[in-house]
């Protein structure tokens, strides 16, 4: 594995889940099966085989299940950031976090999303195209015919460099946010320490001109109500048919 691989990633873990009810009534969404596996676990999977190895996972919503699924897990040192008081959505969850983090960068990964990687792992290419000179985040990306259940929503628009900028209608070679990102604390300093979304740092990357991306090879998908299930998991049974 690449010398840089991040060695500690964040995932996002303390969603309400409301769309996929009737199934999160009594679970959390990470924990909605999909394949077989929870989502949450596609990811973790994932950050494992990358050389990963611990993560801060935040929990609001049922939270007790969530944490001991997760004490389940033997092949992680996982550490949880408590947010059962308050939701602090993911900006603001990732700021409670970050003594738990330490000052390197990390990997984010959502928990209710997840991908299946193609020749070669996402997360290792994305440890290797990272420039802590002259990136504060990197994110996943994921062009329309690889994203499964996300809708036609775009979110960036990407250079020759990989720099990013915000989709106006219109725009070439567009891209969506595919919910996994490498991320230097540095982003964070001076940030309020209230509830909000990522997508405040976003922009704060964009102005300084260091938020770049990375498209994705493979397949990304989102499970955000209980009829998506079906359609992912049939993508999941033909990928491991072809591998």
């Amino acid at each position: 594995m690449p010398a840089n691989i991040p060695q500690t990633a964040m995932v996002l873990g303390a969603g309400l889940g409301k769309r996929m009810r009737p199934i999160t009534d009594t679970i959390p969404k990470p924990m909605v099966q999909v394949g077989g596996k929870a989502l949450i676990d596609w990811g973790l999977d994932s950050l494992v085989e990358a050389g990963v190895t611990r993560v801060v996972v935040n929990v609001h919503y049922l939270a007790d299940k969530l944490e001991a699924h997760l004490a389940a897990r033997k092949d992680l040192a996982v550490a949880i950031s408590d947010e059962r008081e308050a939701l602090l959505e993911s900006g603001g969850g990732i700021i409670k976090a970050l003594p738990l983090l330490g000052d390197a960068p990390f990997y984010l990964v959502n928990s209710d999303t997840f991908w299946l990687d193609g020749k070669c792992s996402n997360l290792v290419a994305m440890a290797e195209f990272f420039d802590p000179s002259k990136m504060d985040i990197l994110l996943m990306l994921a062009t329309a015919e690889q994203a499964t259940g996300h809708g036609a929503a775009t979110d960036f628009v990407c250079a020759a460099d990989g720099m990013l900028a915000r989709y106006k209608a219109g725009d070439a070679n567009p891209f969506i946010y595919a919910g996994v990102a490498i991320l230097h604390p540095r982003i964070f300093e001076g940030a309020l320490n209230d509830a909000h979304s990522l997508n405040r740092e976003f922009n704060v990357a964009i102005e300084k001109g260091r938020l770049f991306g990375l498209p994705m090879d493979g397949q990304w998908l989102t499970v955000g109500t209980p009829d998506a299930i079906a359609p992912a998991e049939r993508i999941v049974a033909a990928y491991r048919a072809r591998t």
